[in-house]
């Protein structure tokens, strides 16, 4: 059976774990603290945790602030606010700046309700253009994780490595899809299931999807490699390479804007080093709607995010490639 788990409760128990070995870990919120989970931290460490209100530039600056005095701040609240409403500062008071000659302040931002399946609240909070924005900052770092091992793994890598960085996190609970051991690395996919007739690579969500169309295809004859790229930018165009060459066409998914978002990074890298043919399941240039949690799969399904219509596009590219 499936094991599922809350990506925001991790990261908020991460968050103290981390804090009680490093001093300089602080958390800063917008009025989104009990949501994200990282209130818990707060109680356990008041003198660094800031609640600054419904203020999401101000929350970017106080960041900004609190790394410029050699603090590690992880700045967090609802993807539609963070990048929604204060790209100016992301890119003028973290990623513009640099500190004791490194590029950027070390500043962690830290999203949630990413997607479309964030439930009722509809399009004008279903953030599908975040990895876009991020990803085309200079010195931001991108990153949207799998499940929880990743969220925790991640959170942690952050702490050792300096520089901005982002990753969003789903709302709803997720399955686990990486075992307790794997290592992740900044920059580097993992392969989930090896194959050769084509491959797969998603990221979020939809990673589980990718499984599923790979176990769907196996039945029918057709292997397929599954990556799991959770590392955006940097992406790993070694391992796209490798997996172009050997598989002959690649598949992207996302739950995000297929216009300049994680299917075209992977498109602009293979394009530069051995170009396949690509087809990118996400949304495709529209805004997501209204959907309640037990309507989600419905919304998924009508932008066309499955793991059927991946399996489909699985067909079509071999259709061409034979």
């Amino acid at each position: 059976m499936t094991e599922f788990a809350d990506m925001r409760t991790v990261y908020g128990e991460t968050l103290i774990k981390i804090g009680e070995e490093n001093p300089d870990v602080v958390v800063v919120g917008a009025d989104t603290t009990d949501s994200l989970k990282t209130k818990p931290f707060g109680k356990k460490f008041p003198n660094r945790f800031f609640n600054v209100g419904i203020a999401e530039a101000n929350l970017i600056t106080i960041a900004a602030g609190l790394a410029n005095e050699g603090k590690i701040p992880f700045a967090s609240t609802y993807a539609a606010f963070l990048p929604g409403r204060c790209v100016d500062q992301i890119r003028n008071a973290i990623a513009y700046p640099s500190r004791n000659g490194k590029n950027g302040l070390n500043v962690k931002m830290v999203v949630s309700h990413g997607g479309l399946s964030v439930g009722a609240d509809g399009g004008s909070h279903q953030q599908i253009e975040d990895i876009a924005i991020m990803r085309v900052i200079p010195n931001v770092k991108v990153f949207i994780p799998s499940d929880t091992i990743s969220v925790e793994n991640l959170t942690r890598i952050f702490v050792q490595s300096y520089g901005p960085f982002f990753m969003r996190l789903a709302r709803s609970k997720t399955p686990i899809v990486h075992s307790k051991d794997q290592k992740f690395e900044i920059g580097k996919g993992i392969v989930l299931r090896d194959g050769s007739d084509c491959t797969i690579a998603a990221c979020g969500i939809t990673v589980q999807m990718a499984l599923e169309a790979a176990d769907s295809l196996k039945q029918e004859g057709v292997s397929c490699r599954v990556i799991d790229m959770f590392s955006v930018k940097p992406i790993d165009s070694d391992l796209l390479e490798k997996a172009a060459r050997e598989t002959g066409g690649i598949v992207t998914c996302e739950e995000h804007n297929i216009m300049a978002g994680f299917g075209s990074a992977v498109s602009e890298s293979i394009s530069e080093t051995y170009p396949v043919p690509i087809r990118r399941i996400g949304v495709r240039d529209r805004f997501g709607e209204s959907a309640r949690d037990s309507e989600i799969p419905l919304l998924l399904e009508k932008h066309g995010i499955t793991s059927i219509h991946i399996s489909n596009a699985v067909k079509e590219i071999r259709s061409k490639t034979r």
